[in-house]
């Protein structure tokens, strides 16, 4: 088993003061070679023109997200490794799966879509994650994290059972080793014995700053106080002696080996090799080319940093992580602050204070702190804050288990995210009634990271399951009184809410819970009712102008208003469901249900997503394309044949 330890050697930050180009701000290496944009024109270059390449990739990859925004500091770790991987295996022959995806921005750029760039992440333009409509290099589409290595897997069986010689990769990183998924898949690989090549890109880092007992395991391989003595003796004494200083490194790996004799993946059945500089090319491209054709699962451990090469990301890599435009030779500027909230804010403002309020209250999240609104809450009630991870699974059945002891735990996770816990919220929370509350953020329709990121299959998913109760709030002030209404209630309950800006400013002071599945008459209008679920109230409410529709802001989706619904079914010609969710299984469903169930006779046009997937740009360009604004609802309303035969007849009466 191959121990060699080669210790990263971090390049100075270059300056990136205000007036400089970015290119100068990256080095003058990126103009040293023509750019490149496909694998077999990069093969072709020794291995002396690489450092030049990663370099002008760096430049293009800082350029196309700051004109576009995007997923950078993730991306500028991973140059080198793109580079390295495209240079030393026959891609796309040989499959090479990025897990995570939102790392993948060089290997598109390598892959010829270097000016499809301009577009990424914009509606019809390029995805901000691996697709495989997009590309034969794009192996397996990913962007939840923890899959590459059981695709990989599967692959490397394929091609053993086709009689194929062809080599397969999983790229692994940004946390994604801490899921379970990750485990087992490594365990099933052990036993099956095929050939195998995994990468742990170990950056220190999910989107959050990295939790958890693997992330110290790493961290003691790179940071062991022996090895970083035996380094920094190699460098400072025998510098200038080769000869000793290739002794002292056989010394100090025949030391490790006596030391720790095996790892933890070793124990999987892994050939452990590194850790590495996933940055030095120099080393990174004989390392894999030694360890391209070896046989059996092989992990190769390479350490890179979050945001390398562009200073301000280096320094502040969650920051960085996801960023929208900017200048790159300024950096990210201080936004003004927002007269309104956003609702994640709104909710972790409602987390603190009811922290404040009632001891029983924990907030958890599978690796999001940032991005659900936990870090005042991580700030204020340290001993109360739990970041699990990229677990989901594991947060809703700890959660759980503090629920059964009377604590009153809030699961922060995005939708999207939740769909990767399904199994525990049926068993683990609704099964056992829990009061577990889901706060469910990015609901709907969630913009440029598209279809695997939109929130729009939690209706439909969490509805069914006895016992739980959903809410849609369509404002701040909602969003606050319907997580009381959770906390007070004591059941399993799930809130969801969009990503964006809340329409209003809520009363912190407010602790008022909302009475259970009773629904709000907005507007009272004549033939047409409007039933609004979430913030797509306003849209239905624009659209009930010119309409003149009655408008119900429905609040509850589980369990539902069903006395509202029968007088509005005997007042009105037709009931017209609005919901930023699938229609297919959605709050409209609900309300049929419950129509068919008590027997009553109503047109009903049930307005959401199709049974199609989404794809990604601009929150108000879906919605508009979705026919869910303002104008699409009117369309849809005036082409239904109940709205017609309802006009015609007012007509005549009049």
């Amino acid at each position: 088993m191959n121990h060699e330890l080669v210790w990263p050697r971090w390049p100075a930050a270059q300056s990136t003061e205000a007036g400089l180009t970015p290119s100068t701000a990256l080095g003058d290496a990126a103009h040293a070679i023509p750019q490149i944009d496909d694998p077999v024109t990069l093969r072709g270059l020794p291995l002396s023109d690489l450092p030049a390449v990663a370099q002008e990739l760096r430049t293009t990859v800082l350029n196309s997200v700051a004109s576009t925004g995007g997923h950078l500091a993730s991306n500028l770790g991973t140059i080198e490794l793109a580079v390295a991987l495209h240079y030393v295996f026959d891609t796309p022959e040989d499959r090479i799966v990025w897990d995570v995806g939102h790392q993948t921005y060089a290997h598109k750029v390598l892959t010829g879509r270097r000016a499809a760039m301009a577009g990424l992440r914009q509606a019809g333009g390029l995805s901000g994650f691996p697709r495989r409509d997009e590309s034969v290099y794009d192996t397996f589409g990913t962007a939840h994290s923890s899959t590459s290595i059981s695709a990989a897997l599967g692959m490397a069986v394929a091609a053993r059972a086709q009689g194929s010689r062809r080599r397969v990769v999983a790229v692994i990183g940004d946390g994604a080793m801490s899921a379970g998924m990750a485990f087992e898949a490594l365990n099933n690989a052990g036993a099956i014995d095929t050939d195998l090549l995994v990468i742990l890109n170990d950056n220190d880092m999910s989107i959050s700053p990295a939790v958890g007992a693997l992330n110290r395991y790493l961290a003691q391989l790179v940071a062991g106080r022996f090895y970083q003595q035996a380094r920094e003796l190699t460098k400072q004494v025998l510098a200038g002696v080769p000869p000793l200083r290739r002794m002292a490194r056989r010394m100090e790996v025949a030391a490790k080996g006596m030391m720790m004799p095996s790892t933890m993946f070793e124990q999987f059945g892994f050939n452990y090799t590194g850790p590495i500089d996933g940055h030095d090319l120099g080393t990174l491209v004989p390392m894999l080319q030694q360890l391209r054709n070896a046989p059996g699962p092989r992990l190769l451990h390479v350490v890179t940093r979050k945001g390398h090469g562009y200073a301000p990301a280096e320094a502040d890599p969650v920051r960085y992580h996801g960023v929208g435009r900017f200048h790159p030779a300024v950096g990210l500027k201080t936004a003004a602050p927002a007269v309104r909230p956003t609702f994640t804010q709104v909710f972790g403002d409602w987390l603190c204070d009811a922290a404040d309020r009632d001891p029983r209250v924990v907030g958890i999240t599978p690796a999001m702190r940032e991005g659900s609104g936990l870090v005042e809450f991580a700030e204020r009630h340290p001993s109360r804050y739990f970041d699990v991870g990229i677990a989901e699974q594991h947060a809703v059945t700890f959660a759980a288990g503090m629920a059964c002891e009377g604590m009153r735990p809030v699961v922060a996770v995005y939708s999207t995210f939740l769909q990767r816990g399904y199994d525990q919220c049926l068993h683990d929370v609704a099964l056992q009634g829990l009061p577990v509350i889901f706060a469910l953020d990015r609901a709907g329709l969630v913009g440029a990271d598209g279809p695997t990121h939109h929130g729009a299959f939690d209706i439909a998913f969490l509805r069914c399951l006895p016992g739980m109760h959903l809410v849609a709030p369509a404002t701040g002030t909602e969003l606050r009184q319907m997580l009381e209404t959770a906390l007070q209630l004591g059941v399993p309950m799930a809130v969801r809410y969009p990503r964006g800006t809340a329409p209003d400013i809520p009363d912190r002071n407010a602790h008022f819970a909302l009475p259970v599945g009773r629904a709000q008459r907005v507007r009272t209008g004549r033939r047409v009712a409007l039933l609004a679920f979430g913030p797509l109230l306003a849209a239905a409410q624009a659209a009930a102008e010119q309409l003149d529709a009655t408008v119900i802001n429905m609040r509850w989706i589980k369990p539902l208003d069903e006395a509202m619904l029968v007088e509005l079914a005997a007042s009105h010609d037709l009931l017209v469901t609005v919901e930023d969710h699938v229609i297919q299984g959605g709050a409209g469903s609900a309300v049929a249900e419950a129509l068919q169930a008590r027997h009553l006779s109503c047109s009903l046009l049930q307005l959401g997503h199709p049974d199609a997937w989404t794809t990604h740009g601009e929150q108000g360009e879906l919605l508009q394309d979705l026919g869910l604004d303002m104008a699409g609802i009117v369309s849809s309303v005036q082409a239904h044949p109940a709205f017609n035969d309802s006009f015609q007849h007012a007509q005549v009466l009049s």
